[in-house]
């Protein structure tokens, strides 16, 4: 088997424009694509901030997935106390300062919708 990537991850949203207006105003994420959907829906492909790797698609059009159903998604920082500082001062739903677990430090962000991911960053500050 050949080398693979994960290369678009699904978020669940009830309004894709609100939801890319908080993940790009408020989160710093970019526009990778946006394009008609069909059915009144767009793709919406966005990118963290300095990502090279993975983006995410903000969906509606998946039953089994409701809005705000994301749990797990874990996005790697460099510099988690700078991240934390810099989303606190923009407005985003965050579960506290960065805090030590095990597998290094982590900030958990929640959206409009209340998916959440954590940012991380490895090591010790």
């Amino acid at each position: 088997m050949g080398r693979m990537n994960i290369s678009v991850v699904s978020i669940p949203v009830s309004d894709q424009q609100r939801a890319k207006a908080y993940y790009v105003d408020v989160l710093g994420f970019t526009v990778v694509e946006e394009a008609p959907f069909g059915g009144g829906m767009s793709w919406i492909q966005l990118a963290p901030p300095g990502s090279s790797g993975a983006t995410v698609t903000l969906v509606t059009w998946f039953d089994a997935m409701p809005a705000g159903g994301l749990r797990g998604l874990v996005i790697d920082t460099d510099d988690i106390d700078a991240a934390y500082e810099d989303l606190l001062a923009r407005g985003a739903d965050l579960g506290g300062p960065p805090s030590r677990m095990a597998g290094g430090i982590f900030v958990m962000v929640t959206d409009p919708d209340g998916n959440q991911f954590a940012l991380h960053q490895e090591g010790s500050r």
